[in-house]
């Protein structure tokens, strides 16, 4: 099963702040994302970041606390990463092209043809704004999803009420 997050900001105090988010500390933010990832990721399970892990240089002490297979997405504070992460990730999906970036776009490879785009970076703040979606996309932060990695059948269900992308190119007959 594929599972889908982005910012969680391990390590990083300020975050509760500037994300208002409902932790006391930092030390008790990074339990509760352990412990909200491990309790629906198995460990056979594929887990796609879209950037903002963590800020410390050490990430691996994170990553070996939870469950799943990892794939990271550099994102705009992921300075532990080194020039072998991407800053995109595409895979189509019982089906569904998916494309994973870090920050949302207003078109993304092969929107036109209805791929859908999952993404971070915006801690919820371009729903909040009405700026989004622009079609098939879905901000997978954990900010937006109560501290828990969305799975695939999440995102079905999602995009089941997301309008059709912009650019979708009409079906020839």
């Amino acid at each position: 099963m594929y599972f889908f997050t982005s910012d969680e900001h391990f390590g990083h105090a300020k975050i509760i702040e500037y994300c208002r988010r409902p932790f006391e500390s930092v030390h008790e933010m990074n339990k509760a994302l352990v412990e909200r990832h491990n309790e629906v990721v198995g460990d056979d399970d594929i887990v796609v970041h879209a950037g903002d892990f963590t800020l410390q240089k050490n990430a691996e002490k994170y990553i070996q606390r939870l469950r799943g297979r990892h794939i990271f997405i550099r994102g705009s504070h992921d300075k532990w990463m080194d020039d072998s992460y991407h800053e995109r990730w595409e895979k189509r999906i019982e089906g569904q092209w998916v494309v994973v970036d870090h920050y949302a776009a207003f078109v993304w490879p092969g929107s036109h043809h209805g791929s859908w785009q999952l993404f971070g970076h915006s801690h919820g703040g371009l729903e909040t704004h009405n700026l989004f979606p622009f079609g098939k996309q879905v901000d997978v932060g954990v900010d937006n999803h109560n501290f828990y990695p969305v799975s695939f059948k999440q995102i079905v269900e999602i995009m089941a009420s997301r309008p059709e992308n912009w650019n979708r190119l009409k079906k020839r007959r």
